[in-house]
């Protein structure tokens, strides 16, 4: 083999090592600030100030005892709004979305227009009416004024992504229910709906990201420190040890570790939900 078989030969294997070269950098690079709040939520004032990029000598465990039981109540009043909105979601965007791509009514492309025109309406341009609209029903301070908004606003991304998956399925698919005898919901129930499950796996799960990331809109609506969702109760609880890190990064990496988990248990659905979203768009 001459010098230029060679030299192709060696191509492909370079640029395979350097791509992985650049990924091991770019996930260093990510890693490391998550290493080091793990690192220094286990040190001491003293310790932090004296001995940065130590290793704890001893780990302050208590940190995250500490951290624990006071985020506890926050978390799981996170985890009652989720359990409600989530399945509301994925239902209402299920059924909307099946009806904007299987059934022919009048209006309907105007319809979808305006729900496509609702994604580029920024969340915090509603905040005034939201909160005018949810006072006037005497829900303020109540769970009903997290569940009810975001139950409504996160059926727009999901009615988008569950109608672009449905109106790509094959309508010989449908055709043959229909020679069967099925009607629309038969339909919905034993086709559209299996089909669709990573489709609203990937639903499920940016709206479980959005609920618990959302700090303005508790902020606004709940008064009550009982009631109050994560994202506020963390910020709180860093107000508490504003002066001691060590504390307040245990309670930054108690938080992560619910989002660390879903995504852990649900990624696999969730970039197939993605992915075959976006082969239909």
């Amino acid at each position: 083999m001459g010098r230029q078989g060679q030299e192709w030969l060696l191509a492909p294997r370079l640029t395979l090592w350097a791509a992985v070269a650049v990924l091991v950098i770019l996930l260093a690079l990510s890693l490391a600030p998550l290493i080091m709040m793990l690192l220094l939520s286990l040190k001491t004032n003293a310790a932090i100030f004296t001995d940065f990029w130590g290793l704890p000598r001893p780990a302050q465990w208590a940190h995250y005892a500490r951290a624990a039981r006071s985020l506890w109540p926050y978390l799981l009043n996170t985890f009652l709004v989720t359990l409600m909105v989530v399945p509301g979601v994925v239902w209402l965007a299920s059924l909307a979305g099946y009806a904007l791509a299987r059934l022919r009514f009048r209006g309907r492309e105007v319809v979808y227009g305006g729900v496509l025109a609702l994604l580029m309406v920024p969340g915090i341009l509603t905040l005034i009416p939201t909160y005018a609209l949810v006072q006037s029903m005497g829900l303020l301070n109540t769970r009903w004024a997290l569940i009810l908004p975001y139950l409504a606003g996160g059926q727009v991304l999901g009615v988008v992504l569950c109608r672009t998956f449905i109106a790509g399925l094959p309508e010989e698919l449908f055709e043959a229910m229909r020679l069967d005898g099925a009607d629309d919901l038969r339909m919905y129930r034993h086709l559209a709906l299996p089909l669709t499950l990573p489709t609203l796996a990937t639903v499920a799960m940016m709206t479980s990201l959005g609920i618990y990331n959302d700090y303005i809109w508790p902020l606004v609506a709940i008064s009550d420190n009982a009631l109050q969702t994560f994202s506020v109760g963390v910020t709180r609880f860093s107000g508490e040890f504003n002066m001691e890190y060590g504390p307040t990064l245990a309670g930054y990496v108690v938080g992560s570790i619910p989002l660390i988990l879903l995504f852990a248990v649900g990624m696999r659905a969730f970039v197939k939900g993605v992915t075959s979203g976006a082969l239909r768009a």
